[in-house]
């Protein structure tokens, strides 16, 4: 009959016991239309079990016992058997069925209960009638369940994935024409519908996640999928219909280009010039991600002409017909299907996706045809207008429309239909390597189908050309993030798939076809010789371009990949085009193109293109300078030359042999253009780009060193170009990596001496310590640097600068000369009485020592200064306490006699001193008792003690500190407990 019992057991487990369940499916036509299994198992896929008990019946169906419906054999009983029967039912599940079975008795036996107006009853195992729905179960409220739970963990956890396989099952149910498909996508769309967060994101004006915007990406695609169905009834489409309006009228719908911001107008659609383009903007229709699939409502497969393409691989126009022009056929008498073209190709993906593979191949081949007339007829339109073009510099003609990044995917969708004609399903073909990845797919050529004479076109060379077709379209950079963002997505995915070929003759010669046609394509193609300046670049695809072509035609791979290096959207001369079309703007805002949301990942791409050029160029002098030209004119940020520089010296240097001289020229040139463009402007990483300018130039030779070191002030900093260029050009390591020669040695050094006084000049403050430092081996250069450091004293110099060239120049042994930088620095300093841990002290007490050992002269030229800027009582009384403790004059300056003797405190020029440092303790007292709080005292009272100390240095020191204490007692004496404190200690 229709339904199917059985006990299914599962054998134990090291952790489980052996379990035992029962299973009941009922099917109809060759349908599971419901099950039930003791596992109790939730989820949209059936059970082990179900599986099993099913398996076990399509293998083994001879040993499963076939009975007749139960009323039959119920039927044949008579009453005493029915009694029997009964009883023994109920006394088996007397517990589960006594309840059911006295409820069914009372309405039996009662005459006008509802179970008596119907004539006979019900019985499962008898089968459907043949107009009943027969559809696969599917357990509607599971499916429920899991996408809500899937939508709840937003992403994580794998749950994107796990959406992901449930579209899948979406689309095997299309392809197996199974019902249930649409009703499947009708309960995730509308859990999708429910998510809470579409309200949250659409209040805060956020554009959805990454991954929940690729999510409806896919729901909406499947919709177009399922309204064009070839088959599929009236009464269904407009069922859709209905449901796929309601759900685009909802506010929290979704839009098309990723963004609920869009509802604004853009701003850059404010700033156009002509009022006509902003009012198009904002009176744009609002479009879902449901828009398409209502648009695909309207269409039908009715059309003559298409059903003969996709039902028979020979129609072909009668050959009379092939003069003149025709809508419907090429020259060859080849089937054309005229519609735009990414419906078409969504006609593809639906009838692959339900089942249709033999009609999406013929539809696809009629599609490519009309694609390449198209392109011929361009090129033919291009060809008369080239001159006025090129004059031009700039086009207006560009698809406002790209194929790459657009919702319905119309070139992966063709290369996918052609790919897999050409899978070789190998046996093992689905066991997984053992990195853990699927290996790549292994295509073999199958030629074309075709009533035509035999072209010797395969479906995988189709494949490619589409695929370079669509990729090289010019199209103008949608807007939005997320839209530019899925440009570039897109086409990754696309080249990824490109990989994926192997290209043998056949495939070599497509490639090179089509890439003659794409740089001949005028302003139709992307890499055509004029392009709209909003053109969405070319420099992913020509990287692959150029890496495919370059074993088979190096010419015309560097001419190509060369052709793409531009960028016109940051060329700020390049001339906009007149734009006619709606909403396609220029950018009339000069800053940083607010529409070009992607520009960074562009330029790094664009940077990605020079790099693998240069690679390729390694060791070809005339093809690098090409190459080089291409990346001065069309890179404008200073970091990724930088990072091009690096790759290009990386490359020339491998560890393992000897450098490339042509590379390391070029890395060296591109490195010199960072330094002129980084020169004026803060770039965090100069530092580093300049160290690694001077170990590129090593790496050239002594003659590059000569010529940074010789046209520093254009690439340089005065300090970077002494503390940095110059100090590294002198260091040992240069001198040993570079093994010199004496006259080379020379020549550097000479360079560098050149270099430091010329930045002495220029910056004193910075360089003048590392310019003395490099002309310590040459007289006539150190003098001048000492000179150019005195002149500079006066002016331009802090006291700290001073201190460090003065001590400098003490280590090197120029006392006198130390000495009189250090009193210059003394005339800059002024050191207040509360700054008694002033970092300056340690000079200060460092000038007064050197003045001491240099003779009594020096000392008393010092002191007026020191008195001058130094006004802390406890600096001068430290001074005064180590000038008295050794005689002075003990450095021993030849010619010099120096008495011997300690110097008196009561005699110049130490008198001046102890007058002001004693002036110093009485001043200080007095500031810091207008403001001190009772936990100072105890400090307090230390402080007069070590004044004391000083006063008692003169000859009536102690009446002058006896009278100085009366004073304070007389002046303070509200501060009683203070006073107290001084009369203990000081009487």
């Amino acid at each position: 009959g229709f339904h199917l019992s059985g006990t299914v057991t599962e054998p134990a487990t090291a952790t489980e016991p052996e379990m035992t369940y029962k299973v009941a499916i009922s099917f109809d036509r060759c349908k599971i239309t419901s099950v039930t299994c003791g596992c109790g198992n939730k989820d949209i896929f059936y059970c082990a079990h179900v599986v099993a008990l099913s398996l076990y019946r399509i293998r083994k169906p001879d040993q499963v016992k076939l009975r007749l419906p139960i009323s039959e054999t119920l039927f044949q009983m008579n009453r005493d058997q029915l009694q029997k029967f009964v009883q023994y039912l109920i006394t088996a599940h007397h517990t589960e069925v006594l309840p059911t079975a006295q409820k069914l008795a009372d309405e039996i036996l009662s005459s006008n209960s509802e179970i008596n107006q119907v004539h006979g009853a019900p019985d499962p195992t008898a089968g459907a009638s043949i107009d009943d729905e027969n559809c696969w179960h599917l357990d509607e409220e599971q499916v429920r369940e899991q996408v809500k739970l899937f939508l709840s963990q937003g992403g994580y956890y794998g749950s994107g994935k796990q959406l992901n396989s449930m579209f899948a099952k979406v689309r095997e149910m299309l392809r197996m024409r199974d019902s249930n498909g649409a009703r499947m996508l009708t309960l995730i769309t509308e859990q999708f519908m429910a998510d809470p967060r579409l309200s949250l994101w659409r209040q805060q004006g956020t554009g959805i996640t990454e991954k929940c915007r690729q999510l409806w990406d896919e729901l909406g695609a499947l919709w177009v999928c399922v309204v064009l169905n070839p088959h599929c009834k009236l009464e269904e489409k407009s069922c859709w219909l209905r449901q796929l309006r309601k759900w685009g009228e909802m506010d929290v719908c979704p839009l098309e280009d990723g963004n609920y911001g869009n509802e604004l107008p853009n701003i850059t659609n404010a700033l156009t010039q002509s009022s006509g383009h902003s009012q198009d903007s904002l009176a744009r229709p609002r479009r879902t991600v449901f828009t398409r699939a209502i648009e695909g409502c309207d269409l039908h497969w009715q059309d003559s002409h298409l059903q003969r393409i996709i039902s028979s691989d020979f129609y072909v126009s009668p050959s009379y017909q092939r003069e003149g022009e025709s809508l419907l056929f090429n020259s060859q008498g080849q089937p054309l299907w005229l519609e735009h073209v990414p419906t078409a190709c969504a006609r593809v993906d639906a009838l692959r996706s339900h089942g249709y593979p033999r009609e999406a191949l013929r539809l696809t081949v009629a599609i490519i045809n009309t694609l390449r007339l198209q392109q011929q007829r361009q090129l033919e339109i291009y060809k008369h207008q080239k001159k006025e073009l090129l004059q031009r510099g700039a086009t207006t003609i560009t698809n406002l429309e790209g194929w790459v990044g657009h919702p319905l995917n119309p070139i992966g969708c063709l290369f996918l239909t052609l790919t897999e004609a050409c899978r070789l399903e190998e046996e093992n073909c689905l066991e997984i390597s053992d990195t853990g990845d699927s290996k790549p797919p292994v295509y073999q050529h199958v030629p074309i189908a075709t009533g035509s004479q035999d072209s010797g076109e395969s479906y995988l060379s189709l494949a490619l050309e589409v695929a370079l077709m669509g990729m090289g379209q010019q199209r103008v950079m949608p807007e939005g993030l997320y839209a530019q963002d899925k440009v570039c997505r897109n086409e990754e995915q696309i080249i990824a798939r490109l990989q994926d070929l192997e290209l043998d003759p056949v495939l070599v010669q497509t490639l090179r076809k089509q890439c003659i046609l794409l740089l001949e394509g005028g302003p139709f193609s992307g890499l055509g010789e004029v392009i709209h300046r909003e053109s969405v670049p070319m420099h992913t695809f020509a990287k692959y371009l150029f890496s495919a072509l370059l074993p088979h035609d190096a010419d015309l791979a560097y001419k190509l990949a060369l052709r793409a290096m531009r960028l016109p959207v940051l060329e700020t001369t390049a001339p906009s085009g007149d734009v006619t079309h709606p909403h396609h703007l220029v950018s009339v805002v000069p800053s940083r193109y607010p529409r070009w949301f992607t520009l960074g990942h562009l330029e790094s791409q664009q940077c990605e293109l020079a790099s693998t050029m240069l690679t390729a160029a390694k060791g070809d002098m005339l093809r690098l300078r090409t190459v080089l030209e291409a990346i001065q004119k069309n890179i404008h940020s200073s970091s990724l030359i930088f990072k091009l520089a690096q790759d290009a010296f990386k490359i020339a240097t491998p560890a393992d042999s000897n450098s490339d001289t042509t590379l390391l020229n070029v890395a060296l040139e591109l490195g010199l253009q960072v330094m002129r463009m980084t020169l004026s402007t803060l770039n965090w990483r100069r530092r580093e780009m300049v160290r690694w300018l001077v170990t590129c130039a090593t790496e050239v030779g002594v003659r590059a060193l000569v010529s940074i070191l010789q046209s520093w002030y254009s690439l340089f900093t005065p300090t970077e170009a002494t503390s940095i260029v110059a100090a590294t050009v002198m260091s040992h390591n240069t001198i040993l990596r570079l093994s010199l020669d004496y006259p080379q040695r020379e020549e550097l050094a000479s360079c560098a001496r050149t270099l430091a006084l010329q930045c002495a000049m220029k910056d004193p403050q910075n360089c003048a310590l590392s310019a003395l430092t490099l002309c310590e081996k040459d007289h006539i250069a150190f003098e001048t640097a000492y000179q150019i450091v005195i002149d500079a004293a006066s002016t331009g110099m802090t006291y700290t600068q001073l201190f460090t060239i003065a001590r400098y120049m003490e280590h090197r042994g120029y006392p006198l000369r130390a000495f009189k930088l250090a009193s210059l620095a003394m005339t800059h300093l002024n050191l207040a009485y509360n700054q008694d841990t002033h970092p300056a002290i340690n000079d200060v007490l460092w000038a007064c020592a050197l003045s001491h050992s240099l003779g009594k002269n020096e000392l008393a030229a010092i002191i007026p200064l020191v008195v001058k800027s130094v006004h802390c009582a406890t600096v001068l009384s430290d001074i005064l306490r180590r000038c008295t403790m050794t005689a002075p004059g003990l450095a021993g300056i030849p010619g010099r006699r120096n008495s011997g003797k300690l110097m008196s405190t009561d005699k110049a020029p130490l008198r001046q001193l102890l007058d002001a440092t004693i002036s110093a303790y009485i001043n200080t007292t007095h500031s810091r008792l207008t403001h001190i709080s009772p936990r100072h005292y105890g400090e307090f009272i230390e402080f007069l003690s070590k004044a004391r100390e000083t006063f008692l240095l003169a000859q009536d020191g102690h009446i002058q500190f006896a009278q100085f204490i009366d004073n304070l007692k007389q002046i303070y004496k509200g501060k009683k407990k203070l006073m107290l404190l001084v009369r203990e200690r000081f009487g």
